[in-house]
Order: C-alpha cells, then sequence, then structure tokens
C-alpha cells in the first residue's frame, strides 16, 4: 500500500497528488487512508521515509565487502547508478530530490529526511572509500568524506542530467570520468 502511494506522489509530486488519487492508486478508501496515516501530509512522510531508507539500505548492501573488493564495488556502483538513471525512461528521476525539491521552503521534515539519507549514503561511500584506501587502490592520504561527498554530488548531478534527457553514453561517460579522477594510490 505504502508502495503504491510513493508511485503516485512520485508520479504527479506532492502538490499534484490529491487524496482520491491516493485512494485510487492504493484500493483503499479515503476514509481508511485517513484513519490510518492521519492526512495527505503524514501518508507522503511515511512513503517518503520509506523510501529514503530503503535507498540508503540498497547503497549499504551495493558497498559492504571486504577491502581488496572495495574499488570494484565503488565503481561498480557508480557505473550501475548512471545505468539506472538511463533506463529511467519516464524521467522520474529520485523521489529523494524530487521530495526535497517540491518542499524543501514549507516542509522541514522533508529536508530533514533528505538531509539525513544523503548523510547516510556519504558515509557508506567514505567506508567503502576507506576500505578502498586500506587496500591500497585510492590514495591513503585522500580526504575519504569529501571524496564520497563529490561522489555523491556526482551521482546526484547524473540524475539531474537524466530527467534532462540526456543519453546513456553521456551519463556513461561521466560515471567513467568520476571514476577515472578519484586519486589512486601510487
Amino acid at each position: 500500500m505504502l508502495d503504491a502511494a510513493r508511485d503516485q506522489f512520485w508520479a504527479t509530486g506532492y502538490a499534484g497528488t490529491s487524496m482520491d488519487a491516493v485512494a485510487a492508486a492504493t484500493g483503499l478508501g479515503k476514509g481508511s487512508l485517513y484513519g490510518a496515516f492521519g492526512g495527505k501530509r503524514q501518508l507522503f512522510l511515511r512513503a517518503f521515509d520509506t523510501y529514503c531508507a530503503r535507498i540508503a539500505d540498497e547503497v549499504a548492501s551495493d558497498l559492504s565487502g571486504p577491502d581488496d573488493e572495495a574499488y570494484d564495488r565503488l565503481r561498480a556502483h557508480i557505473r550501475a547508478a548512471a545505468a539506472g538513471i538511463a533506463a529511467d525512461r519516464l524521467h522520474r528521476g529520485c523521489l529523494l530530490a524530487k521530495g526535497v525539491a517540491e518542499l524543501s521552503e514549507h516542509e522541514p521534515d522533508v529536508v530533514a529526511r533528505s538531509r539525513q539519507t544523503l548523510e547516510r549514503i556519504a558515509a557508506t561511500l567514505a567506508e567503502d572509500i576507506r576500505a578502498a584506501q586500506r587496500h591500497g587502490d585510492l590514495d591513503p592520504a585522500a580526504d575519504a568524506d569529501h571524496l564520497a561527498t563529490l561522489v555523491l554530488a556526482v551521482l546526484r548531478g547524473i540524475e539531474a542530467l537524466g530527467k534532462a534527457g540526456v543519453d546513456a553514453d553521456r551519463l556513461a561517460g561521466v560515471a567513467d570520468t568520476a571514476i577515472d579522477l578519484l586519486p589512486r594510490a601510487e
């Protein structure tokens, strides 16, 4: 039910989504939705929280493992993100980015959850970078936290390019360039 509500908000945005549309998408009556969630805002926040937790967990899963595979995991993660964005024919992008772009002026809860999620993703990236540094694949003198934030910014930028319809080859090229710019150990 939350996935159906999430998809409705994702497709039409918060402002463009009525409780009638959510009821139709979920198959539940409006009364049931109000009874379970209290209203549109609470339902959106619950769906948004679930989405944010899921993407942070997916990144953690993608990047967990032994040090000797850390650099390969990071490269695969960056390339997979670009490929996934390129495959998004509807140009939906990320609900986190869409939600914060639409609601940041009026919904501090959305801003806080977005920041928390991005910080969790950056921390996961930084830990993988540290693992690659320990293994000798990346320069141990490089600041892992700064590199992680840079990778995160590149991935968010690739998403924006994908939403604008930039083709898959260019997105893959950006991903590969970002990988090539990571400071390798000597």
